[in-house]
C-alpha cells in the first residue's frame, strides 16, 4: 500500500504538490488524472524515490522511500520520455534491467518482444515513438516489481497495443501481487482499466475514490419544467455543480445517487425527463470547474 500524509514539494515558486494526504491500495489500478502542471509527474517521482517531499510522509507498504534501496526494488518508474542508453538495443536493455531489478522475468521479456513484433538486435533510437512506449511498457512489466508506476504511458499507442497492454496489465494483478498506477490525460483508456482514480489540480488532491463510487455519486440530469416556481424549487432540492439552459431544457450536473436525484426531480411534474452516468472526462471537467478551472478562461470575451 502507499501512504500520502499531507505530502509537501515546491520548486523555487512552484507549489507542485499542495498538501497531498491519499491512499493507493494493493491489487488495484490507480488512475492519477489531472490539468497540465498540476503535479502528477512530480507525485509519481517522489512515490518512486527519485525526488524527496519538503515536508509530509510517504509510505510504501509501512517504510518510507526515499534513499530506501529494499523498497525502491520493489517500484518501477516509466517516465512520459523513455531513457535508452544510447545505440543499445532491446537485448542490451534488458539484461541493464536484470541487474537492477533481481526479479526480472527475462523469459515474458523475450515472449512479449515477439509477440510485439519488436526487432532485438535493431537499436532502440531508430524506433518510432509508439514503439519506443512498448518498449518501456515491456521493461516495466518484465521487471517483477510490485509497483508499476506510469507516467502518461499509454501516450502514443496505436488503439491494438493499448488494448494488448490493458490485457497485460490484468493478468500480472491475477498472477502476482502488482499495482498499477498510471497518469495519464487519456481519460477514456484510463476509464476502461481503471478501478480508483485520483484528480489533482493545481497540487491539491481534489478526490480519491473508487471509480464506480465517484460515477454513482454523480450525474447528469435533463429535464424541461414549464413552471418556474417548480423548476426554482427542483434547483433549491438539488446539489448543482453545473447549470446550462438551451431553450426550455434544462442540463444539470448535480452530487447525489442516480435514483435520488430522478425521484426529486420527478416530483415537479417535469415534461420531459433523462438521468445519465457521466463519464470520466465529464467529470474531471465538473470537478477541476468547480475548484476554478474553466475552458472559457482559455477565450476572449
Amino acid at each position: 500500500m502507499i501512504e500520502l500524509k499531507d505530502l509537501d514539494k515546491t520548486f523555487h515558486n512552484i507549489h507542485a504538490v499542495d498538501h497531498v494526504t491519499g491512499t493507493i491500495r494493493e491489487g488495484m489500478v490507480f488512475g492519477l488524472i489531472g490539468s497540465n502542471g498540476a503535479g502528477k509527474s512530480t507525485l509519481l517521482r517522489m512515490i518512486s524515490g527519485i525526488i524527496r517531499p519538503d515536508s509530509g510522509e510517504l509510505l510504501v507498504d509501512g517504510d518510507p522511500v526515499f534513499e530506501n534501496p529494499d523498497i525502491k526494488s520493489q517500484i518501477c518508474f516509466l517516465s512520459d520520455s523513455p531513457y535508452f542508453f544510447q545505440n543499445a538495443d532491446l537485448k542490451e536493455m534488458r539484461d541493464y534491467y536484470m541487474t537492477v531489478y533481481p526479479a526480472f522475468n527475462r523469459k515474458q521479456f523475450d515472449s512479449l518482444t515477439k509477440i510485439f513484433n519488436l526487432d532485438t538486435n535493431r537499436r532502440i533510437n531508430a524506433f518510432s515513438k509508439g514503439m519506443k512506449k512498448q518498449v518501456s511498457i515491456l521493461l516495466g512489466l518484465c521487471a517483477g516489481t510490485k509497483y508499476l508506476l506510469c507516467d502518461e504511458t499509454f501516450d502514443g499507442l496505436d488503439p491494438v497495443v493499448r488494448q494488448a497492454v490493458k490485457s497485460l496489465f490484468a493478468a500480472e494483478i491475477m498472477n502476482r501481487d502488482f499495482t498499477p498506477v498510471i497518469s495519464s490525460h487519456n481519460l477514456r483508456e484510463l476509464e476502461d482499466i481503471c478501478d480508483n482514480v485520483g484528480l489533482l489540480h493545481q497540487g491539491k488532491l481534489l478526490l480519491t475514490q473508487d471509480l464506480d463510487q465517484i460515477k454513482c455519486n454523480i450525474c447528469k440530469l435533463q429535464c424541461v419544467i414549464q413552471d418556474a416556481h417548480r423548476e426554482q424549487e427542483l434547483l433549491r432540492n438539488l446539489r448543482v455543480v453545473k447549470l446550462e439552459r438551451t431553450g426550455s431544457l434544462l442540463t444539470l450536473t448535480v452530487r447525489g445517487e442516480r435514483l435520488d436525484v430522478l425521484r426529486i426531480a420527478e416530483a415537479q411534474n417535469p415534461l420531459f425527463i433523462e438521468v445519465l452516468p457521466l463519464t470520466l472526462e465529464e467529470i474531471f471537467i465538473s470537478e477541476t470547474e468547480v475548484a476554478g478551472y474553466d475552458v472559457k478562461d482559455y477565450f476572449l470575451h
